[in-house]
């Protein structure tokens, strides 16, 4: 069996380099090893945790509608149904994306690839019925394998009370509390969702705050939300130990008080991703894997194998859908005689707590990092209209300008709907748009989107809400 080219992964940065390759002529095969096309972003990751997170804010806003003299009663939790509707979402995307694929004559095959050669792929497990043999021949293939949730030796215990993200996602109950390890963005988000629904929730992080990586202005307003909602959030602390006690977990900690022991229903382990580069016959090519396991490529998504081009979580961080599916076009492009590069001056980051935090780049933290000089702008939500209506007034948008040209070089925003706003700030950056450029264009009123001019009048010393003359040069 012989393709022009494989696609190996069906994740977002997979069937995009797929269905594009195919709508350019290409003769095109997927290759997939879950039953279902989607990758970790729709079947374990991005889609059900975002779902989850819809249910949590509503059961938040619910909540929070005391404030306006309307009141609810206690939701009460139908897990059973839930978790059904969850599943109705990811396979309403799936099968859309099994219809594409058969629309545009992608033939998918639901099998393990493993690389024998450069050019040969050795096909494994899986549905026999999606192929015809067990190898597969290409003149070129687009690796799309993704990542995997990174794994602790000494936390992986044989018990289904210490889970991953995908276990978690999976919603086997709502337990009566859950340890969070790892105070990134998938342990934050999945830690919202269970303590909404109910548990009592606790969040441990090794380093000194949340979200490392992120600008502390924009993660302060979350920390303070979240310390109403969770039990602790215990930073500069580390797990020592896991232990199954039968009916719980049982957890060493040691931190700026010391030692001590905790028991906790389920404790869910988000220590990060790696690449999923392993096990897959890499080795038997030209591919070149870097000592933390991803692959090396240069800005037209090549390895160091002229038949083999790769994208998305397993070519390096950000590990993000969206990054890998202008990847993949990248790659098709690249394959069909084109000079597409990657080049992107802004890659979005958004975090789906409540509130969001969003930013794209360059970020306040960076800059100090590189010694760049830049100027800070930021616009509190205290002062919008909008935000005062909605009863979210925490938020911020800060804006990171060339002090020299004026030049938007990266946007941050915390608050309800980030990341929808955060759009704006994405277009601006890669179209090199001055503060003028965002202050001038008209928004509409009352919106959160003012809030990306209004940072831009704080520049200029025009702001009409707030009161922030601009200092003499």
């Amino acid at each position: 069996m012989h393709t022009k080219l494989v696609v190996l992964g069906g994740g977002p940065g997979g069937y995009a380099a797929a269905f594009l390759a195919s709508d350019l002529g290409m003769e095109v095969t997927l290759v997939e090893s879950e039953p279902r096309l989607g990758g970790t972003c729709l079947l374990k990751g991005c889609i059900p945790s975002k779902a989850l997170l819809h249910v949590a804010k509503v059961v938040s806003e619910a909540r929070e509608m005391s404030q306006w003299g309307i009141t609810f009663g206690k939701p009460a939790i139908e897990i059973d149904a839930l978790r059904a509707r969850k599943e109705k979402v990811i396979q309403t995307l799936s099968n859309g994306l099994k219809q594409l694929a058969k629309q545009r004559k992608v033939r998918v095959i639901q099998a393990k690839g493993v690389f024998e050669n450069s050019q040969t792929l050795r096909l494994e497990g899986g549905d026999p019925s999606t192929r015809e043999g067990n190898q597969l021949t290409f003149d070129h293939c687009i690796l799309a394998t993704g990542s995997l949730p990174a794994k602790i030796p000494a936390f992986d215990l044989p018990t289904p009370r210490v889970m991953d993200s995908t276990g978690a996602l999976e919603l086997p109950d709502v337990p009566e509390s859950l340890l969070v390890v790892g105070g990134g963005y998938i342990g934050l988000e999945m830690g919202t969702v269970y303590a909404e629904l109910g548990t009592k929730v606790s969040v441990v992080e090794l380093t000194s705050g949340l979200l490392p990586g992120a600008d502390r202005d924009l993660v302060k307003p979350l920390q303070a939300r979240l310390a109403h909602l969770m039990v602790g959030i215990h930073l500069n602390t580390k797990v020592k130990s896991l232990a199954d006690r039968g009916e719980a977990v049982e957890v060493t900690f040691e931190g700026p008080e010391g030692q001590r022991i905790e028991r906790f229903s389920r404790v869910l382990v988000s220590v990060g991703r790696k690449p999923n580069s392993a096990g897959i016959g890499l080795e038997k090519t030209k591919v070149e894997v870097d000592d933390r396991g991803f692959v090396k490529i240069d800005k037209q998504q090549r390895t160091a194998d002229p038949h083999i081009l790769a994208i998305g979580d397993v070519a390096g961080e950000p590990m993000l859908a969206h990054k890998a599916s202008h990847e993949g076009k990248v790659a098709v492009d690249v394959l069909h005689g084109g000079t597409a590069r990657f080049d992107a001056l802004a890659i979005p980051a958004v975090v789906f707590t409540d509130p969001e935090i969003a930013w794209a780049g360059l970020t306040e933290e960076q800059a100090q990092r590189e010694g760049r000089e830049v100027t800070i702008a930021r616009y509190p939500w205290a002062a919008s209209g909008r935000a005062q209506a909605l009863g979210r007034t925490e938020g911020m948008t800060k804006l990171v300008i060339d002090p020299e040209t004026d030049r938007v070089l990266g946007v941050g925003i915390v608050g309800s709907g980030a990341g929808e706003l955060i759009a704006e700030g994405v277009v601006a950056i890669e179209m090199g748009c001055n503060v003028r450029d965002l202050t001038e264009a008209i928004h509409a009123h009352p919106t959160l989107s003012e809030t990306l001019a209004f940072a831009g009048e704080v520049h200029l010393g025009t702001a009409t809400e707030i009161y922030r003359p601009r200092r003499p040069a």
